[in-house]
C-alpha cells in the first residue's frame, strides 16, 4: 500500500468512523511502517497531527503538519489538512493558501473543492465560493442549489433562475427552492414572471393542489381577484375534497355577497384539522366584521363560533370571540370564552383581569372576590387585583377585609393617581359600612384632591 492511499484510507475510513475504531486505534503506540519507504518521524508526526485535531488542539496538529511537508511535501492531503484545522481556528486566509496548494495538486478531489468552498463561505467571499462551487456541481448535482443559494446573495438573479429551473427539470419542483425562486421574484420585481411559472405548473400538473394554491396567492396579491377566484373554483372541480381552497373561497364569496357561499366555506375552514389556527382566527375575524355590517347573519356566527369552541385549541382565537361577544354587551358570553383561553394559558395576567371585571359588571360579586383572591396569590404586587378584590368584599359587605386588601394594594401603585382615588373611595365606602364616618370622610377627601385639576 502507497503512502497516499493509507493516509486516505486512515482518514476517510478512521476518522470518519471514530465510534468503532476508538478501541482499535492506539495514538500512542508505535506507528507500523506501512506507509512505504517514509521515515518513522513522519508517520509519527502524522499521526500527531491526526490525534491532535480529534482533540480539537489545532495549533499542535498545524505544528505536526508543517513538520511533515519539510519532510516530504509532494502529498495533497497534507495540505488539505492543514487547511482544514486553520479552518477551525478561523485562519481563513492560511486556510485558503493551503487548500489551493491542495487543489493544484489534486484538482479533481471533491473533497478538497469542498472545503475551500467551506473557507470563501464563511468569509462571505461569495465570488470565490461561486468560482469554487461550479466545479463541484460536476461531482454532485446537490451543489446546485448552493449556487443558486450564492448566485442570490450575490444578486445574480438571471443565473439564479436559470439554476433553478435545471433542478426542476431534472429533480422536480421543491419548497425550498420555490421560497428562493418567490425571494428573486419579490426582489426583482417580476411578479408576471412568476405567475406564469405558476401557470405553467398547473397546466403541466393539474392534479397537483399545492400549484393551484400557490397560484391562487399570487392572483390575490398581484389584485387580479378574478382570476384568483376563478382559480379557486378551478381547484374546486379538480379536487372537491380540497379543504385548503375554502380559505381563498370564503374571502371572495364574502366580497361578492354570496353570505351562503361564504358560510360554508368557513364552516369548511374552521372544522378543517389541515388549518392553523392562525389562519382561522382570521377567517373568524372576517366573518366578525361581516356581521357587524349585516347583522341578519349573526346566527350563523354563532354557529361558526361554536364549532371554533369545539376544534379549536388556539387562545387568540378564543379572545377573538369574547371581543366580539363584548361589543355585543353579551358579557355572560364573553366571560366564558375568555374562560376557555384561560384553560389554555393559565398564567396570562390579562385575560384574569377581564374576567374579573366582567364578573363585576355582572354584580356576581363571590365569584370576582375569589378569582382576584387567586390572582393576588400568583401576582401579590398587582395593585388593579387588590382594588377589584376590595370592590367585590365591599359589595359583600365584609368591610374589615376590604380595608385590610385595599390598604396593603395602596403600597403598589406607582404614578397611578385614578387608580390611588378609586382604592380611597373604596376605602371610604369600607369605612362608611363601618359606620366610622371620620375616617370615611378623609378618605373620601383624598380621592377628591386626587381628581380635582391642578
Amino acid at each position: 500500500m502507497n503512502k497516499l492511499s493509507y493516509i486516505l484510507l486512515f482518514i476517510f475510513g478512521v476518522l470518519l468512523f471514530p465510534v468503532v475504531t476508538s478501541a482499535q486505534v492506539d495514538f500512542n503506540a508505535t506507528p507500523n511502517d506501512d506507509l512505504g519507504n517514509v521515515s518513522d518521524e513522519f508517520q509519527e508526526l502524522f499521526y500527531k497531527a491526526l490525534q491532535e485535531k480529534a482533540i480539537e488542539n489545532y495549533d499542535k496538529a498545524i505544528n505536526a503538519l508543517q513538520k511533515c511537508i519539510e519532510i516530504d511535501d509532494s502529498e495533497s492531503i497534507l495540505y488539505f489538512e492543514l487547511g482544514k484545522n486553520y479552518n477551525k481556528l478561523k485562519n481563513f486566509g492560511a486556510a485558503e493558501d493551503a487548500l489551493k496548494k491542495a487543489v493544484s495538486k489534486e484538482p479533481d478531489n471533491e473533497w478538497y473543492l469542498d472545503e475551500l468552498y467551506e473557507s470563501y463561505a464563511q468569509q462571505k467571499d461569495y465570488d470565490k465560493a461561486i468560482k469554487t462551487i461550479k466545479q463541484l456541481v460536476k461531482y454532485h448535482p446537490d451543489y446546485k442549489e448552493d449556487l443558486a443559494s450564492l448566485y442570490v446573495r450575490t444578486k445574480k438573479y438571471k443565473d439564479a433562475l436559470k439554476v433553478l429551473d435545471d433542478i426542476d427539470e431534472e429533480m422536480g419542483v421543491s419548497d425550498e427552492r420555490d421560497r428562493l425562486r418567490n425571494q428573486i421574484y419579490n426582489a426583482t420585481g417580476q411578479k408576471k414572471q412568476q405567475i406564469k411559472t405558476l401557470e405553467e405548473r398547473v397546466d403541466e400538473n393539474p392534479e397537483a393542489e399545492k400549484n393551484y394554491l400557490a397560484l391562487i396567492f399570487r392572483y390575490s396579491e398581484s389584485n387580479d381577484t378574478k382570476k384568483a377566484f376563478e382559480t379557486a373554483k378551478k381547484l374546486l372541480e379538480v379536487h372537491p375534497e380540497s379543504q385548503l381552497v375554502h380559505l381563498a373561497l370564503y374571502k371572495f364569496n364574502l366580497d361578492d355577497g354570496e353570505a351562503a357561499m361564504a358560510i360554508k366555506s368557513m364552516k369548511v375552514v374552521l372544522n378543517s384539522r389541515q388549518i392553523k389556527p392562525e389562519a382561522k382566527l382570521k377567517v373568524l375575524a372576517d366573518f366578525v366584521n361581516f356581521v357587524n355590517k349585516n347583522p341578519q347573519y349573526e346566527k350563523d356566527l354563532v354557529e361558526i363560533t361554536s364549532l371554533v369552541s369545539e376544534s379549536a385549541a388556539d387562545t387568540k382565537t378564543f379572545i377573538e370571540i369574547a371581543q366580539y361577544y363584548l361589543a355585543k354587551k353579551d358579557k355572560t358570553t364573553a366571560i366564558e370564552y375568555y374562560t376557555k383561553a384561560q384553560a389554555l394559558e393559565p398564567d396570562n395576567f390579562g385575560i384574569l383581569r377581564n374576567i374579573i371585571l366582567l364578573h363585576i359588571d355582572l354584580k356576581a360579586f363571590d365569584k370576582a372576590e375569589q378569582k382576584s383572591k387567586e390572582g393576588l396569590e400568583k401576582y401579590p404586587s398587582q395593585p388593579v387585583l387588590y382594588l377589584t378584590n376590595g370592590v367585590a368584599l365591599n359589595q359583600l359587605a365584609k368591610y374589615d377585609n376590604a380595608i385590610e386588601t385595599l390598604e396593603t394594594g395602596l403600597d403598589y401603585i406607582i404614578e397611578d393617581n385614578k387608580m390611588e382615588a378609586d382604592f380611597y373611595k373604596q376605602l371610604s365606602k369600607a369605612y362608611t359600612g363601618l359606620n366610622n364616618l371620620a375616617k370615611a370622610k378623609t378618605f373620601s377627601d383624598k380621592a377628591k384632591k386626587l381628581e380635582t385639576p391642578k
